[in-house]
C-alpha cells in the first residue's frame, strides 16, 4: 500500500461510522465496505474469511462460524456448514437441461490468434513510452475527425407516459435519471411507430425490467404484441412482476453470448422485432448485436441501444474488427482505447474521500490530479470521448454490412442527466 492510499485509509478509518459498518479495507475503490455487520462483529460475512486481523491492529480475530467460497461462482461466501443446502438452490447452479434456444458461445466471436493477447490484459497505460500512448491518441483523432466529427445530432424525445411520474418529488436523483432515460427511449420507439400491433420487443440485459414495464404497459390495448426480458441474472424485485396481464410478458435467464434468437418459441412469425436495450456494458453491446445479425430471423427490424461502459469491451467478442483493420488498429491498440475511452467519464480519476479532502484543503483537484498524466483534464475527457465514438462508429459500420440501411449515433438525453447520453439506432425494411 502507497503512503498516500494509507493516508485515504487512515482518514476514512477516523469517518468510519461507529454504528456497524463493516471494517473490510476494499483496496481496488480505496475505501471501507459498505455493508452493515453483525451483532459483536466487526466485518460483513463476504469479508470475515479475508480479515485475518483487526482493523488496525496485530491481533487476531476470532470468529464462531467458518464462511468459504461458494465452489459455484467465487464471487460469494456461504457459511461451511450449509454448503449442502446451497449448492441446491445457489443461482449460479448449472441448469441440467438446456432449452434449444441457449447455444453455448453462440454469438461469443472469434478467439483473438495474435500471440501477444494473452499479456494484453496485464497492460497499463501508465506503463507505455510516450511513442505508444501519443501514437494511438493520433490514430483515434484522425479517425475521429475524418469519420464521426460533429455529425451526431440530437433526439430531443420523451413519452408522455411518464410525464406524471417524473414530477414525483420522492425519487431521489438516481431514479429521475433512470426514469428519464426510459422515458427518452420509448419517446424514440413512439416515434418510429412501433408501438403497435403485431410487435416484439426483445430486452437485453434487462436488470430489473424497468423499460419492459413501462414498454409493456403501452403495450396492454395492442393486439398480438409482447415484451421478451434477456439476462443472466436472477434478481429480486423485477419491476416486470407488477405487469397483471402475462401474455404480454415473457422473461428468460439466458447469457446474451448463448442465445440463438432465431429459436425463441415465444416469437411468432407475424411480429416484426425490435431489439432494445437501456444498459449493455461494453462486451454485452457487442454479443447482442452479433445476436441480432446472424440469426436468420430476417424480421429483427429494428435495433435501439443506449451504449455505455467501453472500457468492458474486448476483442474476442467486438463486432467492429474489420473497420479496426482496415484503419491499422491492432489488438492491442483496441485494449488501449478501451482503456483511454474511460476518460470522458471519470472526472479528475480520484476517489471521493480524497476530492473531499482536498476541498477542505482549498485545493482545485484538477490542479493535483493532472501532475502526474501526459494529457490535461480536458484533453484526457476529450480522447475519451473520441475513443468511445470510434467504437460505436466501428458498430455503426458493422450493421451496415449487414443489411442495415438506417444506422447511426445520437445524443438521446442531455449531458447533465448522464455522461453516457448516446443512443445506436439501425432499421431497415420490414420483411414479415
Amino acid at each position: 500500500m502507497t503512503e498516500e492510499e494509507q493516508k485515504s485509509k487512515n482518514f476514512q478509518l477516523e469517518c468510519l461510522p461507529v454504528s456497524r459498518q463493516c471494517a473490510h479495507w476494499v483496496t481496488r475503490k480505496k475505501r471501507f465496505c459498505k455493508m452493515t455487520v453483525g451483532k459483536n462483529k466487526e466485518y460483513c460475512g463476504e469479508h470475515e474469511p479475508a480479515a485475518g486481523t483487526s482493523c488496525g491492529g496485530d491481533e487476531q480475530v476470532e470468529y464462531g462460524e467458518e464462511r468459504i467460497l461458494c465452489p459455484l461462482d467465487n464471487k460469494h461466501t456461504i457459511y461451511k456448514k450449509n454448503l449442502r443446502k446451497h449448492l441446491i438452490i445457489c443461482n449460479a447452479r448449472p441448469k441440467r437441461e438446456m432449452p434449444p434456444y441457449i447455444v453455448k458461445n453462440f454469438n461469443a466471436g472469434e478467439a483473438c490468434n495474435d500471440n501477444h493477447c494473452e499479456i494484453l490484459p496485464e497492460l497499463r497505460l501508465a506503463n507505455l513510452s510516450n511513442e505508444d500512448f501519443f501514437g494511438v491518441v493520433e490514430k483515434v483523432r484522425d479517425i475521429y475527425t475524418k469519420y464521426i466529427g460533429n455529425h451526431i445530432s440530437f433526439l430531443a424525445l420523451n413519452h408522455e407516459s411518464l410525464e406524471q411520474e417524473l414530477t414525483k418529488l420522492e425519487y431521489g436523483k438516481e431514479s429521475r435519471k433512470h426514469l428519464s432515460q426510459t422515458s427518452a427511449l420509448l419517446g424514440i420507439l413512439s416515434a418510429e411507430q412501433l408501438i403497435g400491433d403485431s410487435a416484439c420487443f426483445v430486452e437485453f440485459g434487462a436488470g430489473k425490467g424497468q423499460l419492459a414495464y413501462y414498454l409493456a404497459t403501452l403495450l396492454e390495448k395492442k393486439e398480438n404484441s409482447q415484451v421478451i426480458l434477456v439476462d443472466r441474472m436472477s434478481l429480486r424485485h423485477k419491476k416486470d412482476n407488477k405487469i397483471k396481464d402475462r401474455s404480454l410478458i415473457t422473461r428468460i435467464r439466458c447469457d446474451i453470448a448463448d442465445l440463438d434468437i432465431e429459436k425463441l418459441p415465444f416469437i411468432r412469425q407475424d411480429q416484426h422485432v425490435v431489439a432494445v436495450s437501456k444498459h449493455l456494458c461494453g462486451a454485452a453491446t457487442d454479443l447482442t448485436l452479433r445476436c441480432v445479425t446472424q440469426t436468420k430471423l430476417k424480421h429483427v427490424n429494428f435495433v435501439l441501444i443506449a451504449l455505455c461502459c467501453h472500457h468492458r469491451c474486448d476483442w474476442s467478442s467486438f463486432v467492429g474488427k474489420e473497420f479496426f483493420q482496415e484503419h491499422h488498429l491492432t489488438p492491442r491498440d483496441f485494449l488501449i482505447i478501451t482503456k483511454m475511452a474511460s476518460w470522458a467519464i471519470c472526472g479528475t480519476g480520484m476517489s471521493r474521500e480524497r476530492r473531499l479532502a482536498l476541498q477542505k484543503q482549498d485545493v482545485a483537484p484538477q490542479e493535483v490530479s493532472d501532475t502526474k498524466q501526459r494529457l490535461c483534464l480536458a484533453e484526457r475527457e476529450t480522447v475519451g470521448f473520441m475513443c468511445k465514438r470510434l467504437l460505436d462508429y466501428a458498430r455503426v459500420k458493422f450493421l451496415q454490412l449487414h443489411g442495415y440501411d438506417e444506422v447511426s449515433l445520437k445524443y438521446y438525453i442531455p449531458k447533465n442527466v448522464t455522461l453516457e447520453n448516446i443512443v445506436l439506432l439501425a432499421k431497415r425494411e420490414k420483411v414479415l
